[in-house]
């Protein structure tokens, strides 16, 4: 990596911390036994899945033995989604507009199919979710709730506990999507209402290609691949180089309660200077979910009404990197499915762009960017609200 390069496209993934690169490379060089083996090795191996199980248990609040490890989020969201349908005889499945590509086209695919019935809770302008319309769904035939902690574009955060009332009053699963939460704020399984959790490793600092799902103690849940592994929840042979990482990634963010509130403070401070400072510098600038509970490190903006592509492009040239939203969907042709369900236009959701900070953000960065976007995007921005310059170029890029 260029050392000049900032990098702010942290929802999409983190930098593995040195703990993890070095817990890793001890994975590949002398614990490579397979877990699963009753030899000496293999015990060896076991006894670490054993310490890295323990190690994302204290960072989540939950048991050790809830933990399935996966390859991912996604998996994991899959795992939880597929074993709810027929889940105590329901085949219904209430979910956010606000959810991550993979879960809404899993669930249009089960609803294609014919496998479940979907209900869909809408947003409110402010990129909260509309609690009415979840009441209103969330009805005796529900099997599961699924809803994401905190969205990845704007960083609201979902009200999980209320949720997790209104579905157990009905006897159905709340099913939570902690990806984005997991690592940027405490997160205590147990005491969260939520029967079933996915997350990743490498949003806090982890490596890619392992997650896990958390499954309540008591939850029978039904395998995506069965298998002899992971108290047969999830077959095949342990990651265990991922999983360490994860367990090294965990620890790390294992953190006091003072601790926390530290680095909660310094990232609202950050992301606060970096919203207040584009600001100033270029009147109408708009950020997206602003006046909702959010993320610390994220912002989801617009310049005026310059397309994201070109700020983008901007960015980059300056050596930022960002993203105009989700990694998997930031082609910058389509707009936010999230920010069209808060009642943003079209034309306004393809000129958003997000920022998004960690604890390897530094005040000088922030500084730097502040010092020099505004010299590239005022001029741009003074275009795009002339009559004039309301034309896109053949290509639907503002140029």
């Amino acid at each position: 990596m260029n050392p000049d390069w900032i990098y702010l496209d942290n929802n999409a993934t983190t930098a593995p911390s040195t703990g993890v690169i070095g817990a890793m490379a001890l994975a590949l060089g002398q614990t490579w036994a397979n877990a699963s083996s009753s030899h000496p090795m293999g015990q060896e191996a076991r006894q670490s899945l054993a310490m890295a199980r323990s190690q994302l248990a204290r960072l989540v609040g939950c048991k050790p033995a809830e933990i399935v490890f996966t390859s991912g989020a996604t998996e994991a969201n899959h795992m939880a989604l597929r074993g709810a349908v027929g889940w105590d005889g329901r085949r219904r499945l209430v979910l956010s507009r606000g959810e991550h590509a993979g879960v809404q086209k899993l669930a249009h695919q089960l609803a294609r199919q014919d496998q479940a019935d979907v209900g869909w809770i809408g947003l409110n302008p402010d990129g909260s979710l509309n609690l009415d319309q979840a009441r209103a769904l969330i009805t005796p035939e529900v099997a599961m709730v699924s809803v994401m902690a905190a969205n990845n574009e704007t960083g609201a955060l979902m009200p999980i506990e209320p949720l997790a009332q209104m579905a157990h009053a009905h006897g159905a699963l709340l099913h939570v999507d902690a990806t984005q939460w997991v690592g940027k704020l405490p997160f205590d399984f147990a005491a969260s209402g939520a029967d079933l959790v996915s997350l990743s490793a490498h949003k806090f600092h982890g490596p890619k290609g392992i997650g896990a799902l958390l499954v309540r103690q008591g939850l029978n849940w039904a395998a995506l691949y069965p298998g002899s592994q992971e108290r047969g929840r999830r077959g095949g042979t342990e990651n265990l180089p991922g999983i360490l990482g994860l367990g090294a990634a965990a620890e790390r963010m294992t953190l006091s309660p003072e601790a926390w509130q530290r680095h909660i403070a310094a990232q609202t401070s950050l992301r606060d200077q970096l919203e207040q400072g584009l600001r100033d510098s270029l009147p109408g600038t708009v950020i997206f979910g602003e006046h909702a509970a959010r993320l610390p490190n994220t912002s989801y903006l617009r310049f005026g009404q310059v397309h994201a592509d070109v700020v983008l492009q901007r960015l980059e040239r300056m050596g930022v990197m960002a993203s105009s939203g989700a990694a998997c969907s930031s082609s910058g042709q389509e707009p936010s499915p999230v920010l069209l369900a808060m009642g943003v236009s079209r034309a306004e959701a393809l000129c958003a762009i997000r920022l998004s900070l960690s604890a390897q953000t530094t005040a000088a960065q922030i500084q730097t960017l502040l010092e020099r976007l505004p010299l590239e995007l005022a001029p741009l921005m003074a275009e795009r609200t002339a009559p004039s310059s309301q034309t896109a170029s053949p290509t639907g890029v503002f140029a």
